[in-house]
């Protein structure tokens, strides 16, 4: 359909960060404005323990701080939609007074547990409809818990919902940031019966589910001070997921949303009816459209890990990496160091592995190593979420952008062909082409793997799951 020419904001609700990014809108074309993108880090309260707590103010705060940096420069005149990407997943309480009841559990959290007296009459059945798992992970569980440490609450809510309560009034959720909780019949794209029921709640207790045609406005407070967005409509908020394989050009089942930033996941989505696979979560973009995946908690944070465990100097590793051939080291590493997302049904897990040390073992070993084994992870879940395998690669997120090396083993791994999105800022580009309601096509390109790479990423991806099935 026809979009209005003009500017759109795009707001990315992430787990390190809060980013805001002003676009240019034209047709099904989205440009980012030079100098119009901010970013503030997010708090979150991390303990021995496995907690994982955002800070609702220091949350609030560096989203007000975004916009008012862009208000400040002038970047907002003109703009007319504003679109939102959300971390999913994340949950708190609300009292009469809609103020918070305990922490905000961020979905790091690994202290819920699953409770011994309950579970779903059908785990298959319930998985078929929620497209999720009873698992700590999800809301039915985490409720619970949460209940048990703080005492009831009037209703609960997730992060975007929250701060949509204080920026435009309302904590109406959208069937995409709502299908993230594991209590949504993502066919249906209605509240579960029996979600709701082994989580001790009802239907009032959680958010009211909006319509995609959902739009709403700031404040008053708000409108006061961003006067160019006095104006501006806000669609309903994306899950992350569903706005990264959007901002990668993924709206349909030909292309496959690959995407490493500080965690990483494959995405596909589809307007079928399909049930998940027994490995794969679905969740929704929309009511017309769903969106199949796996998600794993290490992506480019192994990086992160790597180089500063063995204090090895980034700028001279590009050389020292691209001498080697794919698993010429000799590791298999298992890259669950940040745990395990579902349905693993120990998140925490027994952390990562790296099987091969040797004497001669150097620093860039250990970091090749780390980063083929998240690749053979990535492949695996490729395989699961779209096994015929004809859906083409669109490799995307930070961690891609920063890294031609990892886009070469990942192309490799993923036999050979694909597609570089050249923008980083993925989520950002989804949510607003979710908003304006556009088939994006970013600006890519063509990235290959020679036959020698392909042959060797697939002899090591051997090794590795060997492995993985050994300490299984």
């Amino acid at each position: 359909m026809s979009q209005p020419a003009g500017r759109i904001l795009a707001l990315d609700l992430g787990s390190s960060s809060v980013r805001a990014v002003v676009l240019a809108a034209d047709g099904d074309r989205l440009t980012p404005l030079p100098g119009a993108a901010v970013r503030e880090q997010a708090r979150i309260h991390q303990g021995a323990d496995g907690a994982a707590e955002l800070d609702l103010t220091a949350y609030l705060g560096a989203t007000v701080s975004c916009l008012d940096e862009l208000s400040a420069a002038g970047h907002l005149r003109g703009v007319h939609t504003v679109g939102i990407s959300t971390q999913w997943h994340s949950l708190l309480g609300l009292d009469e007074h809609d103020e918070p009841v305990g922490p905000c559990l961020s979905w790091m959290d690994l202290r819920p547990s699953l409770p011994a007296h309950l579970a779903p009459v059908d785990p298959d059945a319930y998985h078929a409809r929620t497209g999720a798992w009873w698992h700590p992970f999800y809301w039915p569980v985490r409720i619970g818990w949460l209940r048990a440490r703080t005492g009831p609450a009037r209703r609960y809510v997730g992060l975007p919902e929250y701060l949509g309560l204080v920026l435009w009034g309302e904590p109406t959720a959208s069937v995409s940031s709502a299908s993230g909780t594991g209590a949504l019949d993502t066919r249906t794209c209605r509240w579960d019966d029996e979600a709701l029921a082994l989580a001790g709640v009802t239907a009032g207790q959680v958010p009211q589910l909006a319509d995609d045609d959902w739009r709403g406005r700031f404040t008053r407070e708000y409108r006061k001070r961003w006067p160019d967005l006095a104006d501006a409509v806000i669609a309903p908020p994306l899950g992350d997921g569903a706005a990264s394989a959007l901002g990668s050009g993924c709206f349909d089942a030909d292309h496959l949303s690959v995407t490493v930033g500080t965690s990483a996941a494959v995405r596909l989505v589809s307007t079928g009816g399909a049930d998940p696979a027994p490995t794969v979560w679905r969740y929704r973009v929309d009511h017309r459209r769903a969106v199949h995946g796996v998600a794993y908690s290490g992506g480019g944070v192994l990086d992160e890990w790597v180089l500063g465990l063995l204090d090895i100097d980034p700028a001279a590793q590009g050389p020292a990496l691209a001498g080697l051939t794919p698993g010429e080291h000799g590791l298999v590493c298992l890259p669950f160091h940040a745990g395990h997302r579902p349905p693993a049904t120990d998140p925490a897990g027994a952390g990562g592995t790296l099987y091969g040390l040797r004497l001669t073992t150097t620093g860039t070993d250990v970091l090749a190593a780390t980063l083929e084994g998240l690749c053979h992870e990535i492949t695996d879940g490729a395989r699961a979420v779209d096994p015929a395998g004809t859906a083409v690669p669109m490799l995307g997120g930070g961690a891609v952008a920063a890294s031609s090396w990892l886009t070469g083993r990942l192309t490799a791994a993923l036999g050979g062909r694909g597609q570089r999105v050249t923008d980083p800022e993925v989520g950002a580009l989804g949510a607003a082409a979710g908003a304006l309601g556009i088939d994006l096509r970013p600006a890519t390109e063509e990235v290959t793997a020679s036959d020698t790479d392909v042959a060797a990423m697939a002899t090591a991806a051997d090794r590795h799951r060997a492995l993985r099935s050994r300490l299984a």
